[in-house]
């Protein structure tokens, strides 16, 4: 029972530690470079499954694109406009995925809601946001409705919203960050981008 009590009290420590780490604002975050690799974790679909990062991107050259969340209305514009681009991008030999701390419940109303021939998936408990560094803590105002649209995973994070284009051992080629949520990359710009690595190769 002691060890037991150990483990917990530990375990609430490492958690505790984990989220003190976070940085308080969007402007204070640490994100992975160009030239750097995305670590690997376990995402989940919207149907639920266990995928592996490094499984997805091995897969082609990939368009990573992390938002808030389906209640965002920033975001949800904006993957609605990823959308009207996806045949150039796939002509162009690359794939979209979007991913969020919403639970996989809540992909599926997204999917649904924009009509996305995309794939979504979830790191709801922020394990694949916090490791690239791109989670701060979000306001206290967000809490309840984070914790609730990610399944009780959410601790209190959001991750800036981010783009980063990687090749198949997810090595990034490019990145745009902004930590205004509201300034999102445009899709004419991302066409620019992935035009000009796909000339540089």
């Amino acid at each position: 029972m002691k060890k037991q009590f150990i483990l917990l009290v530990l375990t609430g420590i490492i958690g505790v530690q984990s989220y003190a780490q976070l940085p308080e604002k969007a402007e204070d975050i640490s994100p992975l470079l160009i030239g750097e690799v995305i670590p690997d974790a376990v995402l989940k679909s919207p149907d639920a499954s266990d995928h592996s990062v490094l499984d997805i991107i091995g897969k082609k050259p990939t368009i990573l694109l992390f938002y808030r969340g389906g209640w965002c209305p920033f975001c949800n514009a904006q993957l609605a406009e990823v959308q009207t681009i996806e045949n150039q991008i796939i002509e162009l030999g690359y794939q979209i995925v979007a991913i969020s701390p919403d639970s996989p419940e809540n992909l599926k109303l997204t999917d649904e809601k924009h009509k996305l021939t995309y794939s979504l998936y979830a790191d709801s408990d922020g394990t694949l946001i916090k490791a690239i560094g791109i989670a701060f803590k979000s306001p206290e105002k967000y809490g309840f409705m984070l914790s609730e649209k990610s399944g009780g995973l959410n601790d209190g994070f959001l991750p800036v919203p981010t783009v980063f284009v990687v090749d198949t051992t997810g090595k990034i080629l490019f990145e745009y960050i902004n930590p205004d949520y509201k300034t999102r990359l445009s899709s004419s710009l991302l066409l620019a981008v992935l035009k000009n690595l796909k000339e540089s190769k």
